[in-house]
């Protein structure tokens, strides 16, 4: 099969397109043939800096396609079905090898394209907002990086369960773009003081949460962008700054940091079921999946990068 694979660490010109062994299929698994990847930020990150696991390196979480070979042990799934699937490496191939566990069914209805863009945004910005951030009807959240596969996620979650939802992005182009899923006040991160313009919003109170996917000097305005019991869900670097925060001042707030993995849980009944939701969601027209640009996965060098220009709003895609 091809595959878009890398030798070292390094730039988006580290990609290279070429021709790579079959997967194999695990007792306990599935192989797909893969209709669309969802390129994620752990992708370039992975790419940059991350540990190379095979040799070459395929990397990618996400990816959506078609059954075409199933475990013995697997009894709930079967060659032909349409699934959306997670692992730690392998998106990026004409073909990919998964748990049965971290696969799910894809409804008739919705096309595969945005089946393949749904399982760690959503439940990502699921967890961030109500398993850890405990999020109720009413409250205020701050969602950073509003423009991101997570941030529109979150969004559109925080929105539909009651809060007043705040957001950043690099543009007043990709602000205004939010609205329509669900954004109350949007600040340009660029052009404003991030937590002068929260206390503003907020009538100096502060947030009640903050979906903090970008971390470095980003993290600190977070957490000053906290009301008194304020919660932070920090659950990414896209920044890629050095992670160095003073917490001295959530004492006296009484706030919480926590950090958020959707992948320690992604075995479990509660995210398998959550992410399941989200997908009929979708198919029923309930979220929206923004998709933003689609490459052939031969130009995944070229996604890589397009990513890494920060003008996207919402996922890109590769297309084997």
């Amino acid at each position: 099969m091809k595959a878009a694979v890398y030798y070292e660490n390094g730039p988006p010109s580290v990609l290279k397109y070429e021709d790579v062994p079959d997967p194999v299929c695990l007792p306990q698994g599935i192989v797909i043939k893969v209709e669309a990847v969802s390129i994620e930020g752990g992708d370039t990150l992975n790419r940059a800096g991350g540990e190379l696991v095979t040799h070459p390196h395929i990397v990618g979480y996400q990816a959506a396609g078609t059954i075409i070979e199933v475990g013995a042990e697997v009894k709930d799934l079967k060659v032909g079905q349409r699934v959306t699937t997670v692992n730690t490496f392998g998106s990026h191939a004409e073909k990919r090898s998964v748990f049965a566990r971290t696969a799910w069914p894809v409804p008739d209805n919705l096309d595969i394209r945005q089946a393949a863009a749904i399982p760690v945004p959503f439940g990502t910005a699921d967890d961030c907002l109500f398993e850890f951030g405990r999020l109720k009807a009413g409250e205020t959240v701050l969602i950073q990086a509003g423009a991101g596969a997570v941030g529109l996620a979150a969004i559109q979650l925080a929105k539909r369960a009651g809060a007043t939802v705040i957001a950043t992005a690099s543009s007043d182009e990709r602000l205004e773009k939010l609205k329509a899923f669900g954004m109350d006040h949007g600040i340009n991160y660029r052009s404003k003081d991030l937590v002068a313009e929260v206390k503003r919003l907020t009538d100096n109170r502060g947030v009640d949460l903050v979906v903090d996917p970008v971390g470095g000097t980003t993290l600190q305005k977070s957490i000053l962008s906290l009301a008194y019991r304020g919660r932070v869900s920090f659950v990414g670097r896209a920044g890629r700054e050095p992670m160095t925060v003073d917490v001295s001042t959530m004492m006296g707030g009484n706030q919480s940091l926590s950090g958020v993995f959707l992948g320690a849980e992604i075995f479990t009944d509660r995210v398998h079921a959550n992410i399941q939701r989200h997908i009929d969601d979708a198919a029923a027209g309930k979220l929206k999946v923004v998709i933003d640009k689609t490459f052939a996965l031969k130009d995944a060098a070229a996604a890589h990068e397009y990513i890494e220009s920060r003008k996207a709003v919402g996922r890109v895609l590769l297309i084997p």
